[in-house]
C-alpha cells in the first residue's frame, strides 16, 4: 500500500512538473536529491556510531536492568497469559526496554524473539493470541525517551538544535503508547464478553 502510495505521488508530480512545463526540474531535483540522500547516508555513520556507543555504555553499565526493574510490574499487568519467568517474558522486557531508551536495532531481534516465544505458548497456531496482540501495539506505539535515530538524522540535516525534539516524542509516544493500551483493553475485554456468550 505504501508503494502505491509513493508510486501515485511520484506519477503525479511528473504529470504536473509536465503540464507546468517544468520537466526539466523533475529531472534535476531528482539527482540533486539523490546526491544529498548518499551524503546524509554517509554522514549518518559517525552519528549512529557515537549514539550506538553511548547506548551500548547504558546496556553494559546495568542501567537497562534498571529500567526492566521498573518495567516488570506494567509487563504482568499488560500480559496476564505469559508466566512470568517464561523467555517470551524475559524477551518482551528487553523489547521495551531498548525502545525506551532509544535502542531500535537492538529492540528488533528482542521482538522478534519475543513473538517465536509467544507462539509456542499459542493453542491455536493459526490466530494472534491476546498477548500478541498487546505486545505488537505497545511495540507499534513505543514510548520513546530518547530518539536516537531521529537526532542522527537531524544532525546529518543540518539542524541548529537536533535534541529539541525529545520532549515532544514523548508527549507523542506516551499519547500513543496509552492509546495503544486503552484500544487493547476495550478489545481484550469484548474478546473476553464473545467466548463468555459462546459458552452459554
Amino acid at each position: 500500500m505504501v508503494n502505491l502510495l509513493w508510486a501515485g505521488m511520484i506519477v503525479s508530480a511528473i504529470i504536473i512538473a509536465g503540464i507546468n512545463g517544468n520537466i526539466g526540474t523533475v529531472t534535476q531535483t531528482i539527482f540533486s536529491s539523490a546526491e544529498k540522500a548518499v551524503g546524509i547516508a554517509f554522514s549518518l555513520i559517525s552519528i549512529m556510531t557515537f549514539w550506538l556507543g553511548i547506548m551500548k555504555v547504558i546496556e553494559k553499565s546495568g542501567f537497562i536492568n534498571v529500567v526492566i526493574f521498573f518495567l516488570k510490574p506494567l509487563a504482568y499487568w499488560l500480559f496476564p497469559g505469559v508466566p512470568r519467568n517464561h523467555q517470551a517474558m524475559n524477551a518482551m522486557l528487553m523489547n521495551m526496554s531498548a525502545n525506551l531508551l532509544g535502542m531500535g536495532n537492538a529492540a528488533t531481534p528482542f521482538g522478534i524473539k519475543a513473538m517465536d516465544e509467544l507462539q509456542k505458548l499459542n493453542p491455536h497456531p493459526d490466530t494472534a493470541t491476546d498477548d500478541m496482540c498487546t505486545f505488537l501495539a505497545i511495540n507499534t506505539a513505543s514510548l520513546t525517551l530518547i530518539p536516537t535515530t531521529i537526532i542522527a538524522i537531524r544532525t546529518a540535516t543540518g539542524a541548529q538544535n537536533p535534541t529539541d525534539i525529545i520532549g515532544t516524542t514523548i508527549v507523542a509516544t506516551l499519547c500513543s503508547t496509552m492509546t495503544a493500551v486503552f484500544c487493547d483493553r476495550i478489545y481484550r475485554r469484548y474478546n473476553l464478553w464473545k467466548n463468555n456468550s459462546r459458552n452459554l
